[in-house]
């Protein structure tokens, strides 16, 4: 059975390469349904280092969630991702795995839905731009009104020219 996948994707090293070859090879866990505008936003963390640019992917998988999240690791891996100790280091990609259909998981290193959802507006707002109507699955609350309350507190600049050169390296047929 397929479900909605909805994944969170983001680069601080040359994101105008990343993003697009990431969306490209998203074909590797499914059929991607959509892609969000790109923003770019403050870096997170203690340490200044360059923004990053956000987007939004939906993707329609029968993959589950373990197996999901292992491939987009794997993703992250072939596209130079290297993982260290700094969480907040700059990374050329990052993809999460925010929601699964209205899976609730927290085991083994997954959490569904991710608990950045309800904090970060560089997540909620690309995420809400793809499915606006769909509900948490805890809170119950749509996707829009999440990134409604968080969008306020968030500096996001949407970037069109970037948000064009994902959707056309989208493979054929999808999106």
């Amino acid at each position: 059975m397929t479900e909605p996948a909805f994944l969170s994707l983001g680069s601080n090293v040359a994101p105008e390469d990343y993003l697009p070859r990431a969306v490209a090879v998203l074909k590797d866990v499914g059929r991607v349904l959509a892609v969000s505008t790109a923003y770019r936003n403050p870096a997170v963390g203690p340490v200044p280092q360059p923004d990053y640019v956000n987007t939004a992917a939906l993707v329609e998988t029968d993959l589950p969630a373990h197996l999901l999240h292992e491939r987009l690791h794997a993703i992250e891996d072939r596209l130079g991702r290297r993982r260290g100790e700094d969480r907040y280091a700059p990374r050329r990609i990052d993809i999460d795995l925010i929601l699964l259909g209205n899976q609730v998981l927290d085991d083994d290193g997954l959490r569904l839905p991710s608990p950045m959802l309800l904090k970060r507006a560089f997540v909620a707002v690309p995420l809400a731009e793809l499915a606006p109507d769909f509900r948490h699955p805890i809170s119950g609350e749509r996707l829009s009104l999440i990134a409604e309350r968080l969008r306020p507190q968030a500096i996001l600049t949407p970037l069109p020219e970037l948000t064009a050169s994902m959707r056309r390296a989208l493979p054929v047929g999808q999106g």
